[in-house]
């Protein structure tokens, strides 16, 4: 299967019944890495499972079903510009999809050179390697 590049989150839902309509939960974690905004319109697309809900045959045996690996890797080099301060006051960056890295001791409009010194399911965390590029 073919993923298109503008690709914001993937995970796995239930169709739910809400009267005259129907629903999938957006799961919180897509809102609090800015994956998604709230009030904002997307286009959507649903992907079958088969009737024991396993994967289609096509996704790699290495992936948690509804779980898209993250885009980066400890050790890789990435130039980014910090779009936000966290709650810590660490620098924000936004990669594919999404994906948060967090860079200390970096300020908003900075960009970087940052070596991914740590990989989490929901962000990374990067070393500035070089001010500015």
């Amino acid at each position: 299967m073919e993923i298109s590049n503008k690709l914001l989150c993937l995970f796995s839902a239930e169709v739910d019944s809400d009267g005259d309509r129907h629903v999938i939960e957006v799961p919180n974690r897509e809102l609090d890495t800015g994956s998604v905004t709230e009030g904002e319109t997307y286009r959507v697309a649903l992907i079958s499972t088969d009737a024991e809900g396993e994967p289609d045959e096509s996704e790699p045996e290495s992936t948690t079903p509804g779980e898209p690996q993250p885009p980066v890797e400890a050790g890789e080099i990435r130039y980014v510009e910090i779009e936000d301060i966290g709650k810590q006051g660490d620098g924000i960056a936004r990669v594919e999809r999404g994906y948060v890295i967090i860079v200390p001791d970096a300020e908003i409009g900075e960009r970087v050179k940052v070596e991914i010194t740590e990989v989490k399911s929901n962000f990374a965390v990067g070393e500035i390697i070089d001010e500015e590029f």
